[in-house]
């Protein structure tokens, strides 16, 4: 897959972030006819650093999935174990008249997204699969409220773990990085007047302009990824 250069975000560690950030993942496996089947998981991604997973591949970590132990997801992973893993985050749709006043071509989007390539599998060591029960439960119930699983849960031992191991780990987005300072600032003014102050001050957020309390708009950092 060919990026081009300024629109890839070339830091795992910021892939990382996004993609703990996210609260759904869609991964797509190859049924019996060969056609790919994609379903909406929840998901936490874990550097090898933090879990035990008895994995040689130190670089790029895994994603771990909670499922039910039967179904046809179940059923092309252990047919074919390669999958497609897909997240991303729209931030705003950009219309043509903000670069043209009738091409309707110009019309562009905002966004964020990681496409991995791997190999998944059923984790059956019991000890790196609590771990990344822990670890969905941390990314998703942030606030507590519950006791850490163990390996000697019954719970533990009835759900499925899907790991994906990453053969290719690839990020793309487009939040305003790919234009000069100025130009920036404009499009951010465009944005305010469409979507309100309130939804563009989290726009602008990730495209790193803040809106000050005179309603000047102040770049506070380069949207670098």
């Amino acid at each position: 897959m060919q990026l081009i250069p300024k629109l890839e975000i070339k830091s795992l560690a910021n892939m990382a972030k996004f993609l703990n950030e996210e609260k759904v993942g869609r991964v797509a496996s190859i049924d019996e006819q060969g056609y790919p089947q994609i379903i909406p998981m929840n998901f936490v991604y874990v550097r090898n650093d933090s879990i035990d997973t008895q994995s040689s591949n130190e670089d790029t970590g895994a994603i771990y999935m909670h499922s039910f132990p039967i179904g046809q997801k179940i059923e092309n992973i252990k047919r074919n174990p390669r999958v497609g893993f897909e997240v991303d985050s729209y931030i705003c749709f950009l219309p043509s008249y903000y670069f043209h006043p009738t091409d309707a071509s110009q019309a562009d989007t905002l966004y964020i997204s990681v496409i991995i390539k791997g190999n998944a599998s059923i984790v059956q060591n019991r000890d790196e699969k609590t771990n990344a029960l822990n670890a969905l439960m941390r990314k998703y119930q942030k606030e507590g409220g519950y006791e850490s699983l163990s390996p000697d849960m019954g719970s533990v031992r009835e759900v499925v773990v899907l790991k994906i191991v990453p053969d290719q780990i690839r990020g793309k987005y487009k939040i305003g990085q790919h234009w000069i300072s100025k130009y920036r600032l404009k499009m951010a003014e465009n944005i305010i007047q469409r979507e309100g102050e309130s939804n563009a001050r989290k726009i602008l957020k990730i495209m790193g302009i803040e809106i000050m309390d005179n309603g000047d708009l102040k770049i506070i950092k380069e949207p670098v990824m």
